[in-house]
């Protein structure tokens, strides 16, 4: 016991570990900064109670990501309402005719990846046709791992997720359909973005 004691002494002298180079062995790196988002492949998606941050992976979904921005910038995603929001699993827009019936008229091809479809996620709306995604996308509002490599994963919100959480949600026994649903006030490519935007609803949603 003695001897042991002796040891543990011995190991904690004064010149075999500074209570300095010590606290530092504890202290865990700061983080690295986060690289600033590329603009062309950010979205800005304008709601009543705020602004929402998307960010585009190109590198999943090409096509897709092409295809949006293109609306995008046609302006076709301004005034399209939410037109299916289910509490828990998702808000879903891009459709002109706002019941889950329009589109821009052109398909994309499916591009299925390994992106997670976790809450903040940005994924394509198709019909049983694995290739029929037009211009219909859907924001995940909880983690929805069954959406994995059946729906094209394009994108992820990276802040305002609070004012999507917001949104006027429909009811579950009519598949979501919401009979007074928020719209999109205005979706931006971020390049191309001038100002800030401003809230035009401060109270809850309905």
């Amino acid at each position: 016991m003695f001897v042991l004691l002796a040891l543990l002494c011995g190991a904690l002298t004064p010149g075999a570990v500074s209570a300095q180079a010590f606290g530092q062995a504890l202290t865990p790196p700061a983080p690295a900064p986060e690289a600033p988002l590329d603009k062309e492949n950010t979205l800005y998606l304008d709601l009543e109670y705020g602004r929402v941050v998307i960010k585009m992976h190109p590198e999943l979904a090409p096509r897709h990501v092409a295809r949006v921005k293109e609306l995008v910038r046609e302006g076709f995603y301004d005034g399209n309402v939410f037109h299916r929001v289910i509490d828990g699993f998702m808000a879903q827009t891009g459709d002109p005719k706002g019941n889950g019936t329009g589109g821009s008229g052109k398909n994309i091809p499916a591009e299925f990846n390994d992106g997670k479809h976790l809450r903040g996620a940005v994924s394509m709306a198709r019909s049983a046709s694995i290739n029929s995604a037009d211009s219909q996308f859907f924001i995940v509002l909880a983690d929805s791992p069954m959406l994995d490599h059946e729906y094209t994963y394009w994108g992820e919100v990276v802040s305002g997720m609070e004012f999507v959480d917001r949104i006027r949600k429909g009811d579950p026994a009519e598949d979501g359909a919401v009979p007074y649903p928020d719209r999109i006030v205005q979706l931006q490519v971020a390049a191309d973005a001038k100002g800030d935007y401003k809230p035009l609803a401060a109270g809850p949603a309905n």
